[in-house]
Formats: C-alpha cells, structure tokens, sequence
C-alpha cells in the first residue's frame, strides 16, 4: 500500500455538485489529507500497519504526529498512485489492485485510523472527486509498507 500524505490547513472533496467530505482543523492548526493506492499484495494488516504510520508521523508544528494534536484526516482513494512511468509516456496501472480487492483494504485503513483515535472523512470509492486542499509548507511525503 502507498499513501501521499499531506500536511494540510483545510481540504475538501466533491463528487458531482455535492461536497461529501471535509476537514478544517481547529484554532489554525493542521489536517492530513491521505491519498491511498492498493495492489494486489496488500491485506489488512498492512493497511492497520500503514494507519499507524500517518496516525504517528510527527509532520505537525513541533514535530508533533495527528496523534498528538488529534488532527483530522481526509482519505480518498486513488489508484493512480500504483502507476508505473517507467518506460515510454503511457503509465501502466497493472500494479494496483481491482476495485472488488482495493476498496475493502481501503476501507479496512480508514477503519485502522479510527480505531487509533483518528477523525476520520473520506471521499467516495470509485467516483470522480475534485479534491481541494491548502497544502502548508508544503509538506508532501510519500509512504509505503
């Protein structure tokens, strides 16, 4: 599993006309947005395993995690993550995993979050979604188990 994570003031999804998550940290402070890629090797305990690392990370003000400051999380899939730009100008997706296999994985990394205590929002598995974000820093990283 891959997840990019990033350190954000306020972030929001839409899908079509409607707003169907959002995040808006307290007295000025930090959010994450999370967006995660599944292949085909992944299983829960990864995602359990790669919940705890975003929940830990200590990429906040004084080298704080969202777990200390309880910062809220947004997650939304994205299979494009798993690309492989290797050879030539067309990525290649045979890296991430069907929709049957990803969406309960990434369901099972948002379930992880919340059981750790995260606040937790997401976007809608398989759809279009415009994501919009105010990435501070910017902090950006990129994370793999």
């Amino acid at each position: 599993m891959r997840a990019l994570v990033q350190r954000v003031t306020t972030a929001s999804i839409r899908v079509g006309d409607s707003e169907v998550a959002r995040i808006t940290p307290r007295d000025g402070g930090h959010g994450l947005l999370v967006l995660v890629g599944v292949t085909h090797s992944d299983d829960e305990a990864k995602a359990a395993m790669l919940a705890k690392k975003v929940w830990t990370l200590r990429i906040l003000d004084d080298e704080q995690s969202a777990a200390d400051q309880g910062a809220p999380l947004l997650v939304a899939s994205q299979f494009t993550l798993m690309a492989d730009t290797r050879r030539g100008r067309r990525p290649t997706w045979s890296a991430a995993a069907p929709g049957p296999v990803a969406e309960p994985l990434v369901g099972a990394f948002t379930a992880a979050l919340r059981e750790l205590g995260a606040t937790v929002e997401t976007g809608v598995f398989g759809e279009h979604m415009e994501i919009s974000l105010i990435n501070d820093g910017p902090v950006t990283l990129l994370i793999e188990v």
